[in-house]
């Protein structure tokens, strides 16, 4: 006999004498504890499923040790910005052992019939949609130019204010253009060169990345080395 039960957020496959890991229980090591949150029973071919819980049904344990797991090592890095992060972090869990499972109450689940619409109902809503005007398609978001090289927040925000805010836009502007926009900006991005940006822009506009990724690594800055 085995059972299906959510313990601290978590589904576990249980049966008697198993031990089981689960995120940390308020409960002190040595004392009981029930969890009635069973979600399918198996005794012996004879399956019972819960909606979403078994009502009746619970599964006892007994608190054996509280304990922390391995040490897993989390590390971000942001890809030409010099950003480097280490961090650890060992999980607080409690070892349980299962002592016994109880399908006192057990009702088995039967899927609910499906009602079936009236035809009436159903040409109805086929003319209303028909008379429905269609709703005008919504428009295409920005681009994320931060993707060029050279490009950062305070510059895509300049190009955007002006107009430029897809990889299409910035691939059509010529590189006077774009300097004019960052010399009239206000958020110092003045000294920035977009020599190489609408090459890069093009790139991404065709969907052409590892080729974009390859003529980055070439460039130091967004400019050509």
């Amino acid at each position: 006999m085995y059972a299906i039960v959510e313990i601290a957020g978590q589904q576990f496959k249980v049966s008697k004498d198993l031990k089981v890991y689960v995120h940390r229980l308020a409960n002190e090591e040595g004392s009981k504890v029930s969890f009635d949150k069973v979600l399918l029973l198996d005794d012996n071919g004879n399956i019972t499923l819960g909606a979403p819980a078994i009502e009746g049904a619970s599964v006892e344990a007994k608190v054996l040790q509280h304990l922390k797991g391995d040490k897993v090592i989390i590390f971000k890095k942001k890809r030409r910005k010099g950003y480097k992060k280490r961090n650890g972090h060992r999980q607080y869990l409690t070892q349980i052992l299962i002592e016994g499972i109880s399908a006192t109450g057990g009702k088995k689940a039967t899927p609910a019939p499906k009602k079936e619409a009236a035809p009436k109902a159903e040409k109805l809503v086929e003319a209303v949609e028909e008379k429905a005007p269609k709703a005008p398609k919504a428009s295409k978001k920005g681009d994320d130019l931060v993707i060029i090289e050279g490009i950062g927040p305070k510059a895509a925000e300049a190009l955007v204010a002006a107009g430029i805010d897809t990889f299409a836009k910035l691939a059509a502007a010529s590189a006077d253009s774009v300097k004019e926009i960052l010399d009239a900006s206000t958020n110092k991005v003045q000294h920035l060169d977009p020599t190489t940006w609408a090459q890069q822009a093009q790139l991404a506009a065709d969907g052409k990345m590892d080729e974009l990724k390859k003529l980055q690594d070439e460039l130091n800055g967004g400019k050509a080395v």
